[in-house]
């Protein structure tokens, strides 16, 4: 009770001290005018800020770099569980997703929402009432099996990694558009943030610099919807009453659905989508046609002395030319695809699954539901949540802290969909209509800086901005909202500081986690049971730096979209580790043949799923399987839950039953 007095104390400091500073970086901006110096300094202070968190709490004690001591209140434990949660994704990609996608997004809020009432029935109290330092560890014991721990910890690894690379990909974003550097160069950045939160006093140190980055995160997304908001007329609290303005969006939407020169640009678009499908049916000829037309242009341009401009045009084109015909049809069937998604009326924010046809809207409905599901399962199987539970003082601490986890995850997710309506609103009432003379300054900005997320262009010459001549990245939403609102450019610092706190938060708790499940569960259960508490602390610790190290390179390499990237990471978990955590504890008849077949099933399903169907890996293997009742690679998990829970059953049947002692260890889990 002392110690949460004393959190209490020092995190009201803490939040209080930081409104004061937000005010105080307004009033000096007031002084002398926005500049990139504001980014600087939310990024930059913030950290320092987290760095020092880490450093006091610095250990080289055992139960407190796994579990933080397992003394963490529920409130605190229940906050930082949702700054954990809140990835990048969160932060930057589902606003966006709702303005782009309309009733699409909601799959990511019901789905990711609905996970932590299953982490509450089903799992957390039963994780916590073993005690375990690991997931891999809290199957490894119940189960008796060194191979069902190494399964584990394969899992953990896969689908903890996927999702790391994704928030590393955040910060690099966060810091090129925020203080203007390189993509790899903001991501070695991250790094930094990400390892003087966890290096040194691991789960005690990131538990409490999370429940610092979730004040911040939080503020970062309440001030300005708040703000943009009460300028609209929504008052202070927008969360109760945007449905006014939802009906004037949809008003708004149907203006332009209907609108004449926005038929002319959609027409535009299906003829430019025309001409690529032609080069298409014509290949490999038409490959070679293009190829040595580029050459010859840049020929005469050097043989007339051309514009130096028109012939550095040119000579990127032919670098980035593709090496082949196969990846000509690779890259030409994007964009033909992207000319014909831009050929489609606005997605309606309002209206579920918008489709013409009932097989369309059929397979959309289905693939909604396959997210939805597959969110919901993984959520409740992710290593590095269900970890957060170990570090509670008791069971039924762990079952608050879920609930307190759910008010701190909705305060931010009812938030969401508000921002996503007023930027659509925005969009809709003051750049639609527009004169391409008169674009506002925010978009001349972004189109500076950041060309590849916004462009519009004026596709049916009558200098006019149209809907289908905006092309903006739904990454962009949430960056950009406070200058698309005209607020303060502080504004933006703070927007910034609160992706890179999501970002920062739930990169410390993936890596912490990959780091233990090599250090406890590889290199102690199997490698070294000798080993000192002081030798495995210092080995968790050396791991935890090669892999920050590692994931920094692979997401240098920015292969994938985040959303996409996190959306797998759940269909793993769920394949690989939902079917064994539940009959583990629910089923005593479970036997370790039978975890291992459900894992290894689950797991084989979801990952070829994803490779035979993502784009990125069919180009990569040249392998391209089919689509299976038209389900999208993000939701493979809905194949591989039934599989792990199918083999699981089968094989567990078919073996020996378990014996008494593992029969009485199922018993104590169930039971107080």
């Amino acid at each position: 009770m002392r110690l949460a007095h004393r959190l209490i104390r020092s995190y009201a400091f803490y939040a209080l001290g930081f409104l004061a500073f937000v005010f105080v970086m307004w009033r000096i901006e007031l002084k002398t005018g926005p500049g990139m110096w504001i980014g600087y300094v939310f990024l930059f202070v913030p950290i320092a800020v987290y760095a020092v968190i880490g450093l006091l709490s610095r250990t080289s004690d055992l139960v407190e770099y796994y579990v933080a001591g397992r003394r963490v209140p529920s409130v605190f434990n229940g906050m930082a569980t949702a700054a954990d949660w809140l990835s990048a994704a969160s932060f930057i990609g589902l606003a966006g997703s709702l303005y782009a996608s309309g009733y699409d997004g909601l799959a990511y809020l019901m789905g990711w929402t609905g996970g932590y009432c299953l982490v509450a029935f089903l799992l957390a109290p039963y994780v916590r009432k073993l005690a375990r330092y690991t997931i891999a560890d809290f199957l490894g014991t119940r189960f008796s099996s060194n191979l069902v721990r190494a399964l584990a910890v394969l899992a953990t690894i896969i689908c903890s990694f996927v999702y790391l690379v994704a928030q590393i990909q955040g910060v690099g974003l966060i810091a090129m558009r925020f203080i203007g550097v390189d993509f790899a160069i903001g991501i070695f950045c991250g790094l930094a943030g990400i390892l003087v939160c966890s290096f040194l006093g691991g789960m005690r140190a990131v538990t409490w610099t999370q429940v610092a980055q979730y004040i911040i995160l939080i503020a970062a997304m309440l001030i300005p919807v708040s703000l943009i908001a009460h300028r609209d007329g929504l008052g202070w609290l927008p969360q109760l009453n945007y449905g006014h303005l939802m009906q004037r969006v949809e008003t708004l939407e149907r203006t332009v659905r209907d609108a004449p020169a926005e038929h002319d640009v959609r027409d535009a678009y299906r003829r430019r989508a025309a001409a690529w499908q032609t080069k298409l049916d014509t290949l490999p000829q038409s490959y070679v046609e293009e190829k040595t037309r580029l050459a010859d242009t840049l020929v005469d341009l050097r043989r007339r002395n051309g514009p130096l401009r028109d012939i550095d045009s040119v000579e990127r084109q032919l670098a980035a030319f593709p090496r082949d015909a196969e990846a000509a049809r690779a890259a030409w069937t994007q964009q033909r695809d992207d000319l014909l998604e831009r050929a489609s009326p606005p997605v309606p924010m309002h209206e579920p699954f918008p489709d013409d046809s009932a097989d369309a809207r059929r397979i959309h409905l289905r693939n909604f539901l396959s997210l939805l599901l597959c969110l919901s399962l993984g959520t409740a199987s992710l290593p590095h949540i269900l970890t957060r539970y170990n570090t509670t003082t008791s069971v039924a601490s762990a079952r608050r802290s879920v609930g307190w986890t759910l008010f701190f995850v909705a305060l931010f997710y009812l938030t969401v969909p508000v921002l996503a309506v007023l930027m659509k609103y925005e969009i809709l009432a003051h750049l639609v209509g527009q004169r391409f003379d008169d674009l506002p300054h925010w978009v001349m900005q972004w189109r500076r800086i950041e060309p590849y997320l916004i462009s519009i262009a004026d596709v049916n010459g009558d200098g006019l901005v149209r809907w289908s001549d905006i092309q903006m990245q739904p990454d962009m939403v949430v960056l950009a909202a406070p200058e698309i609102a005209g607020l303060p450019y502080v504004m933006s610092g703070l927007i910034a500081s609160g992706a890179l706190a999501a970002a920062l938060s739930t990169a410390d708790g993936l890596l912490l986690t990959i780091s233990n499940v090599l250090s406890h569960d590889v290199y102690y259960h199997m490698v070294d049971p000798k080993a000192s508490s002081q030798r495995r602390v210092t080995i968790s610790k050396i791991l935890l730096l090669g892999v920050a190290l590692f994931a920094s390179w692979v997401a240098s390499l920015n292969a994938g979209n985040i959303l996409f990237l996190v959306g797998a990471a759940f269909s793993l978990a769920a394949s690989s580790l939902f079917p064994v955590l539940v009959l583990g504890v629910f089923w005593k008849r479970t036997t370790r043949l039978g975890a291992v077949a459900g894992m290894v099933a689950g797991l084989g399903v979801c990952v070829y799923y994803i490779v035979s169907t993502y784009p990125f890996f069919t180009q990569l293997t040249g392998f391209e399987g089919r689509r299976w009742f038209g389900i999208e690679p993000i939701s493979s998990g809905v194949f591989g839950v039934p599989a792990g829970f199918l083999a699981a059953i089968a094989v567990s049947l078919a073996d020996r039953k378990p014996d008494r002692y593992m029969v009485a260890l199922v018993d104590y889990i169930r039971h107080p």
